[in-house]
């Protein structure tokens, strides 16, 4: 597995001041952009799907129930879902108030529960009890928008996808890759910025800082190994110490939302073993503070960024 980058920032005065950022050309920000892409490579060598899933239709399910609520929160219904509904044809012909029940814990689940017997139904009659491997048939079943069909397609049929969902919108816009906010601009944005053989993985990575280091709410800016290249530094939690104690699942000694990792995956045991390699590197952030947002400027418009992928 590859090293993690957790011990890697570069030391600066602790809690630097907010500086003015230099205007970036288009340029400058693509390869800054394709940068933290590779920084969060390294540092999520492991990132994947955390939703457990063992086919298509598990996937589509299971994507469906993630909205607003948690992948482990799904992870925790879909064990005895899938054991009464096992396929499309089975869910198809599901009591309403008994699938409700079972994906009650996930939110919205009347909603939730029409949807996947609307898409159930569709998958039986009229593509033969399977998902579709394409986005346009993807978006027809109910309950199904870009954001699932992308998920499905990426990591079921391995056909290139950006998800945006929340955290993914959010980083994009913090990052400075788009100012957008609607889902489809936001995704169509940063298409432009990197290779689609690098979409899948991109998403993954994306989602992965987002739930770990960058939250919405308290971003831990001074435990962020790639904030010398993000222009919304000093959001969060700048004192490293703080900024530590601030950190989610495996990068903060915890594990991921996947329960069921597959085998041929290094899923959440693989992240396991990294944290606890790397779990006194992390710890050494608390004795050394980030670089702040000027260090950002000068490393954006640096020689070091003219490689591309």
């Amino acid at each position: 597995m590859a090293e993690s980058k957790v011990g890697k920032a570069k030391p600066a005065v602790k809690n630097a001041a907010v500086k003015p950022r230099k205007p970036e050309s288009r340029l400058a920000m693509v390869r800054r952009a394709r940068r933290i892409n590779r920084e969060l490579a390294e540092l999520y060598p492991y990132a994947h799907p955390e939703l457990d899933f063992e086919n298509p239709f598990q996937l589509l399910v299971a994507t469906v129930l993630s909205a607003q609520t948690t992948d482990l929160r799904v992870n925790q219904t879909t064990p005895a879902l899938f054991a009464r509904y096992p396929a499309p044809e089975d869910m198809a012909a599901a009591n309403p108030a008994e699938l409700e029940e079972i994906i009650r814990p996930t939110g919205f689940f009347r909603n939730k529960a029409k949807s996947l017997i609307g898409l159930s139904i569709a998958l039986r009659d009229e593509f033969g009890g399977e998902v579709p491997g394409r986005l346009e048939d993807l978006v027809t079943l109910p309950g199904v928008g870009r954001k699932t069909a992308n998920v499905v397609l990426g990591n079921a049929f391995g056909v290139p996808g950006i998800t945006v969902d929340t955290h993914f919108g959010r980083l994009a816009r913090r990052f400075g890759w788009t100012a957008e906010d609607d889902p489809v601009k936001v995704e169509t944005a940063v298409a432009e910025i990197f290779p689609k053989s690098e979409w899948t993985m991109l998403s993954h990575r994306v989602v992965f800082h987002g739930r770990r280091i960058c939250h919405s709410q308290k971003p831990a800016c001074g435990a962020c190994p790639i904030a010398p290249l993000c222009p919304s530094y000093g959001e969060g939690e700048t004192d490293p110490e703080k900024a530590r104690k601030l950190l989610k699942y495996e990068l903060g000694g915890q594990p991921g939302q996947r329960l069921r990792p597959p085998g041929d995956f290094p899923g959440e045991a693989a992240a396991r073993a990294d944290a606890a390699a790397h779990h006194g590197k992390v710890a050494d952030l608390a004795g050394s503070a980030v670089a702040g947002p000027g260090a950002a400027g000068a490393v954006a418009s640096g020689a070091d960024l003219a490689g591309s992928e």
